[in-house]
């Protein structure tokens, strides 16, 4: 592959949108050639399983949970991750394999090697060159602290031992995968979280 490949992770309310946002735009500056997207979505296919994952009004196991959002993500890796990276393109991805080991393997509690056995075919050898992880505690995120609530999002709507157990999955993967997991604890001034995830990635050799 001629491109890079970034994935940014992190808990509920911890200001990853922002910060993605932030990082197109930065890029842009910078006349970096660079796509973003996000897991799961990217391909109409992936899309319309988001839209099946996320409804409240559904009722699906973990492993049901954890097989969609496999299917998901080889139709984003085959028709839009390996062609961009084809192109040379650096390519952000807003979640990606780690966020189903921490949702699915301890949220769920159907464990990483379940879940690594799901997607050892879906993921075809396309890890990310760097993960960026903003490191918070869900339970202590900005948009806890700030009351705002989220409705009709099967996921995020969540309890909060739910939540609690994705973060201590996130904190187990980081461990395993020292090498591209980068760990950003998020300031109160946002741009200057910003800066530190442009650091990571200048330092992990992505830009």
């Amino acid at each position: 592959m001629n491109g890079k490949f970034v994935t940014l992770e992190g808990c509920e309310g911890v200001g990853k949108s922002t910060q993605l946002r932030f990082l197109k735009e930065y890029l842009e500056r910078e006349n970096v050639p660079a796509v973003f997207t996000r897991e799961p979505g990217g391909t109409p296919l992936a899309e319309r399983i988001r839209s099946v994952l996320l409804d409240d009004r559904l009722e699906i196991s973990p492993e049901a949970e954890a097989e969609l959002f496999a299917t998901a993500r080889r139709d984003h890796i085959d028709n839009f991750i390996f062609p961009a990276l084809d192109s040379g393109k650096l390519v952000v991805c807003d979640r990606y394999i780690d966020s189903s080991l921490a949702y699915q393997g301890f949220g769920r509690g159907l464990g990483i090697e379940k879940v690594l056995e799901f997607n050892r075919y879906a993921v075809n050898k396309c890890m990310p060159d760097l993960t960026v992880f903003i490191d918070m505690d869900p339970l202590r995120s900005f948009r806890t602290l700030s009351g705002k609530k989220i409705e009709h999002d099967r996921i995020e709507t969540e309890n909060p031992a739910f939540h609690a157990a994705c973060y201590r999955g996130f904190k187990t993967i980081e461990k395993m995968f020292p090498g591209r997991f980068r760990a950003i604890v998020p300031e109160a001034d946002k741009y200057a979280t910003h800066l530190k995830i442009v650091d990571a990635l200048i330092g992990g050799g992505v830009l």
